[in-house]
């Protein structure tokens, strides 16, 4: 597996190795001394799937708050999304900063969103299918998030916002001025 980082400290993407032949391919979607060694030193205890029907359904931005946030490794394995990480650390220099990539069930890439960061992605493709392993099983005493479309983190989406699917929860998430 390779990697790269990003400018806001902490996020990863993360490209598998695929060793392929005439019947398909073989890779190690993860492996966990990998992961402690070049990412980060977490355990996983929950892994979460969704599926989305519709292309431009936004799912996000999505966080648990203390004692249990949660940290989040993001892969795609059916479709393509739009993945999206922002920094709400607070006091932290890119509080606010957003970073996102593209994953495809074809190249398999994984996007680690760290504890402190607001998640959400954007299906480029219908009947998507993410699949992600979290850090901290889900608390709703502890679920929050941010809006999408907050104008101070700027998320330029890939889709005309106007036709975004959503559902009621995302539509009436604070803006991020609510942490600060």
């Amino acid at each position: 597996m390779i990697f790269e980082t990003f400018d806001v400290p902490g996020v990863a993407l993360i490209r598998p190795k695929k060793i392929g032949d005439s019947r398909g391919f073989f890779m190690e979607a993860f492996k966990d001394a990998w992961f402690r060694e070049n990412i980060e030193d977490v355990t996983f205890v929950q892994d979460n799937q969704s599926m989305s029907a519709q292309v431009g359904t936004i799912r996000g931005l999505h966080y648990q708050k203390d004692p249990v946030p949660q940290g989040k490794l993001v892969r795609c394995l059916k479709g393509s999304i739009f993945d999206v990480a922002v920094d709400i650390r607070k006091g932290s220099a890119t509080f606010g900063k957003w970073v996102g990539a593209t994953l495809t069930a074809e190249a398999d890439e994984q996007l680690w969103v760290p504890e402190g960061f607001a998640h959400g992605f954007c299906t480029l493709e219908p009947n998507t299918e993410v699949f992600y392993k979290v850090t901290n099983p889900y608390s709703a005493a502890h679920d929050a998030g941010v809006a999408f479309d907050d104008p101070e983190i700027g998320i330029v989406w890939p889709i005309d916002l106007s036709k975004a699917v959503l559902s009621d929860k995302d539509k009436v998430q604070p803006k991020l001025a609510t942490l600060a």
